[in-house]
């Protein structure tokens, strides 16, 4: 009998995987990997700044570091290059935005935000639209997440099971749960939006976004080692071509590709730089979202072997490491979870739905 059943096979499910194997808990991984497309759509971009209130992300200082330490582990678990230290160009178009970046970069963001103002000019961005001057955010970068899913599935190539997931053919007992012949002492469901669609955890309120992005290829445009941060976000790809993004849906709600989503980042990328360009990919994802922003982790209220880990929303990236290491001491060492991410919060709404 094995520990863990994972559930899902986007990014939530696959840093479980690899923070379960390095506390040496047994697991097997069921999911099918073209169910949902939002982890192989999304950028994988972490940025420790909130650039509307000018902040420090929700916990980066603890965050940051331990997301650097987690995936170089992995790329030296998988043999792989998966994530790039990278800053992000963040242009004034204000003089007062200048001003408070600097009166910031020189107090409590000193460890995030470079405090020299660069000019547009720089050698380092050619064929952007990027005028006047700017700031960059430093400790920032991205994760290829396609490829960190590829790796994983390889690496755990015997822990997985590559199948959609059938919520009814699970069984569950005091002290087991088991799926077809698949016997595990819990289960753990890392399913993103189609959370919507599991029986014993769909009272949970995610605030589910479809986000759309572009591939271009644009070989005059330079942004170095850089990401473009312009009502949107533009950085180049392993391959040279460049990843641009993303757009905002809550009402259609489908993993379909849109001529309003394709036009919307257009109009961005339009906005952005000042050569020619051909689209090689436009893709969607949904993603999950949680009501207050917030991860939901934890226990299912009226099955104590049956567990939670979504609401990773935008910034799953940065903050997955973070939290399924949260989740492992809270299941090893019986450490509480924190009140602002721990399921516990929504038990009102399982127990209003039962009645």
């Amino acid at each position: 009998m094995i520990d863990f059943i994972i559930v899902g096979r986007g990014l939530a499910a696959s840093v479980i995987a690899h923070t379960l194997y390095e506390n040496k808990i047994s697991f097997k991984i069921i999911g099918d990997p073209h169910l949902s497309n939002c982890s192989n759509a999304a950028a994988g971009i972490w940025n420790p700044i909130v650039f509307k209130r000018m902040t420090k992300s929700w916990l980066a200082d603890e965050i940051i570091p331990y997301l650097n330490k987690f995936y170089s582990n992995v790329e030296s678990r998988v043999d792989k290059k998966l994530i790039t230290q990278r800053t992000i160009i963040k242009p004034f178009v204000e003089e007062q935005e200048k001003n408070l970046w600097l009166k910031k970069a020189n107090s409590e963001l000193n460890d995030f935000l470079d405090e020299t103002i660069h000019e547009a000019n720089s050698a380092e961005l050619e064929n952007c639209k990027v005028s006047g001057q700017f700031g960059l955010v430093k400790q920032s970068g991205n994760l290829n997440v396609p490829e960190f899913l590829k790796a994983t599935d390889v690496f755990f190539k015997e822990h997985l099971i590559n199948e959609v997931f059938d919520h009814s053919q699970l069984k569950l007992s005091n002290e087991t749960v088991s799926y077809k012949s698949t016997v595990a002492k819990h289960i753990i469901f890392c399913e993103g939006y189609l959370v919507k669609d599991n029986p014993f955890f769909n009272w949970i309120p995610l605030k589910p976004a479809k986000g759309e992005t572009l591939e271009i290829s644009a070989p005059e445009l330079k942004i170095k080692n850089h990401i473009l941060n312009k009502n949107g976000f533009l950085m180049q790809l392993p391959n040279g071509n460049y990843k641009l993004g993303a757009t905002y849906e809550w009402s259609d709600l489908t993993e379909e590709k849109t001529k309003k989503g394709l036009e919307e980042l257009e109009q961005k990328l339009n906005q952005m730089i000042s050569c020619n360009y051909e689209i090689t990919a436009h893709q969607a994802g949904v993603r999950p979202s949680s009501l207050d922003r917030r991860p939901i982790i934890g226990e299912h209220p009226g099955y104590k072997n049956l567990f939670i880990f979504n609401g990773l929303g935008t910034k799953g990236v940065m903050l997955a490491p973070y939290f399924a290491k949260k989740f492992v001491n809270f299941y090893l060492q019986k450490e509480v979870l924190p009140t602002d991410v721990n399921v516990g919060r929504f038990y009102s709404l399982y127990a209003s739905k039962k009645t």
